[in-house]
């Protein structure tokens, strides 16, 4: 195999995220993070969350989280509750709207593939994260952040800021 053939199976799978992510603008007016978003109310307790445990499972930074709850609040999809007992701590609750949405958005790129690796034997699983793993050094990337979520609508300036900040500190 020619090392253009990595090259271009890499970018068939960034632009298929990237192609998903713009038809599902397009087709439900929500990025892959808001469905991410609404998807992690879905399973919390009793729907709800706060912004921090959000922040935490998307692994986004503060301002991009403020602004899809925001975005997400003004269509309805979800709700701020203040906490019963101490009105400085507001949940974030999934909305009917919300949970609508939800069943009308079909299954994610990153679902489907968490479903067909659980599905592959785990010999072959290791061979992929091997190869990803390899692919990760040559491209001297390990210091990254990443979320196991695979969307496009990461804040590049962060990690690049990020980056600078760790290659000064070794």
């Amino acid at each position: 195999m020619e090392t253009t053939d990595i090259l271009i199976k890499i970018r068939k799978i960034v632009r298929s995220i990237n192609l998903e992510s713009k038809k599902i603008q397009k087709e439900y007016g929500v990025s892959i993070p808001q469905i991410l978003c609404l998807n992690f109310l879905h399973t919390s307790p009793n729907y709800q969350a706060t912004q921090g445990e959000i922040k935490k499972f998307l692994n986004l930074n503060s301002s991009t989280i403020s602004g899809i709850i925001n975005r997400l609040e003004k269509k309805g999809h979800l709700a701020r509750l203040p906490k019963s007992g101490d009105k400085r701590v507001v949940n974030i609750a999934l909305t009917s709207a919300g949970d609508k949405l939800l069943n009308e958005i079909p299954s994610l790129l990153h679902e489907q593939l968490i479903e067909k690796l659980n599905k592959l034997n785990p010999g072959k699983v290791s061979q992929i994260e091997e190869g990803l793993e390899i692919l990760i050094k040559l491209l001297n990337i390990q210091n990254v952040d990443a979320s196991p979520l695979l969307t496009i609508e990461d804040n590049i300036e962060d990690n690049i800021t990020n980056d600078k900040a760790h290659k000064k500190q070794h």
